[in-house]
């Protein structure tokens, strides 16, 4: 049985629409704006160097948000049109439910000419359910609160080349929790609320240094990209004072011609007074794919995870269609004792590619995911990571 738990928090974008569309675009030989604008994507005649923008409507559902309407746009370009400049990337989703609830996502990977600075961010505003199951690796698969509040996160980096391929710079994160109200589950009556149930105001300040030499960050057929970032939540500032370090290291090889082998080590460091809503959460629709983000939360994290794609797969007939495997296994712990890090978990699984862009090398994927507690869904433009 399909569980919409996990599709609800994985962004669970069941982009039937757009499926359509494509399904039947090469059958449509009407002249409509619908037909042109497909076919302009799937044709992809454009100049390499030329902008590039996508708009897509999904829908989805889960029992605790009823129906989900959305929209999601894609929009790439070259700095200057210079094609030796990297690709840099903006995308956004928003989305409406029957329940009243809403979201406005924001992602961008940003290039200036010569690749000198680097803008590396994410944005979310909105009104949606959190599913609970408390804190540590023996938390119940079942949640034990479902969580009603309203969110704002803004984090972004600034970062300037310091030689070729390293960045050094400012990052920052500010994250609002209001409206906060925890729905009990009735077996789960008399559990012990967490730190910032109420809600909180944090901001943090702190600086990153990061190793990069990916040409295009939605599918990268070769090269590294290192992150270790330290961040600083003061008291004057915010309503908890804690501390995190976060450090993540991604590299990537060819394998042949079109294929590539790629991996990801991840790490979260918290230390201090860290509200609920900020602890290292595990799972989502990138680190241990399967896993609904925060099924598992603690102060620290450790994931990994190794993804071989073949893009495209040799089949004949077209050039379009591409495969992945994966694999990963990860932890969170409160502290870095023995008795601390005793439990681990899985995540497996594979997917399909479909080539959007040709000229920029970009795919969108759909993956299914296993694990030891259930399946998960995804479909996207640009690789998990």
């Amino acid at each position: 049985m399909l569980d919409f738990n996990f599709m609800n928090a994985m962004v669970k974008r069941l982009l039937i629409p757009l499926l359509l569309i494509l399904l039947s675009a090469e059958y449509v030989q009407a002249q409509s704006f619908f037909s042109r604008y497909i076919n302009s994507i799937l044709m992809d005649t454009s100049d390499i160097s030329k902008p590039q923008f996508l708009v897509y409507p999904t829908i989805a559902y889960a029992p605790e948000t009823s129906w989900e309407i959305g929209l999601s746009s894609l929009y790439v370009y070259y700095a200057k049109r210079d094609t030796t400049n990297r690709l840099s990337e903006i995308n956004g989703f928003t989305f409406v439910t029957l329940e009243n609830q809403y979201g406005i996502w924001f992602d961008h990977a940003i290039y200036s000419d010569l690749d000198k600075w680097f803008f590396l961010g994410r944005i979310r505003i909105q009104s949606f359910p959190l599913f609970y199951h408390g804190i540590g690796m023996d938390s119940p698969k079942d949640y034990i609160a479902l969580v009603d509040a309203n969110q704002v996160l803004i984090k972004e980096r600034v970062l300037r080349e310091l030689r070729k391929n390293l960045y050094f710079g400012l990052e920052f994160d500010y994250q609002r929790i209001s409206s906060v109200d925890f729905k009990i589950a009735s077996e789960q009556q008399n559990i012990n609320l967490p730190l910032g149930n109420e809600g909180s105001d944090n901001f943090g300040l702190g600086l990153g240094l990061v190793y990069d030499d990916r040409h295009n960050v939605l599918n990268v057929r070769k090269g590294i990209f290192s992150e270790l970032a330290y961040l600083k939540y003061m008291p004057a500032f915010s309503d908890f004072g804690f501390q995190t370090i976060i450090s993540d290291n991604r590299i990537y090889r060819p394998v042949g011609k079109n294929n590539v082998i790629a991996a990801q080590l991840l790490g979260q460091f918290n230390t201090g007074e860290v509200p609920f809503n900020q602890l290292a959460l595990m799972g989502g629709d990138s680190m241990m794919r399967g896993y609904y983000l925060g099924r598992f939360r603690d102060r620290n994290q450790i994931a990994t995870q190794v993804e071989f794609r073949m893009l495209p797969l040799p089949l004949g007939f077209t050039d379009r269609l591409g495969a992945a495997a994966f694999a990963g296994a990860g932890t969170v712990f409160p502290d870095f004792s023995k008795a601390a890090i005793h439990k681990v978990v899985w995540s497996a699984g594979g997917g399909l590619r479909f080539l959007l862009f040709p000229k920029k090398d970009i795919y969108t994927r759909l993956d299914v995911a296993f694990t030891q507690e259930g399946t998960g869904f995804y479909f996207f433009i640009g690789e998990a990571f």
